[in-house]
């Protein structure tokens, strides 16, 4: 990933609080077949320093994890348009163009695939626990007939990917001046969404830091 200075993500607090916040990750590995990606839920295991996820049983890619090849996961918080026509300095000499902000971390590191059935059962509830947390009645993975479940279980494979190296880069901003970062935030805040709200906080919070 190309990294200006002013925009790496360096903290790896801050890097993993992304992966938390975006766990829907994009697997990408390289393998005889050629390049193959495919989008899945991740769980990072911070203290373990890895990143699981299964894949269907019918999916090839989980093929390629033979523990040596090295996969890159990516993960992208929210992204947005940046118009000229925000920047102060389009009214003071009209020397700005159109850009887009965005953060990503992209994590590399070998593969291995896991068949294991109370591994891919941990995985599962490990993954539904997270996500129906916020829930008034959240689902467990227990709540499912234990037969019903050992037939989803037969029909996945686990992915580990063991990280080696991280990026980080987050684009917002950074490089205009106060007044063209104050204006972009109030187009998004007027454009409204939650997006467009979100990445009008992560501006404000990355030109406090």
């Amino acid at each position: 990933m190309y990294l200006p200075p002013h925009f790496r993500i360096e903290d790896r607090a801050e890097q993993f609080a992304l992966i938390r916040a975006r766990p829907f990750g994009l697997l990408v590995t390289n393998g005889p077949g050629g390049l193959m990606a495919n989008p899945l839920p991740f769980h990072l295991d911070a203290e373990a320093g890895v990143l699981r996820a299964h894949v269907a049983r019918a999916n090839p890619q989980w093929r390629e994890a033979d523990g040596s090849r090295e996969a890159l996961v990516v993960f992208q918080d929210v992204d947005a348009y940046v118009t000229p026509g925000w920047y102060a300095t389009k009214r003071e000499t009209g020397k700005v163009v159109p850009t887009w902000n965005y953060s990503a971390v992209h994590v590399h590191g070998a593969m291995r695939a896991v068949v294991d059935r109370d591994w891919l059962r941990e995985l599962v509830g490990d993954l539904t626990d997270t996500h129906e947390a916020t829930r008034k009645e959240p689902w467990k993975v227990d709540d499912a007939p234990s037969d019903y479940l050992d037939v989803m279980v037969r029909g996945i494979v686990g992915v580990e990917v063991r990280i080696a190296r991280i990026e980080g880069k987050a684009k917002l901003s950074q490089n205009r001046s106060e007044a063209d970062r104050a204006g972009v935030v109030a187009g998004l805040r007027d454009d409204g969404g939650e997006d467009a709200l979100r990445m009008a906080e992560q501006i404000e919070g990355a030109a406090k830091s």
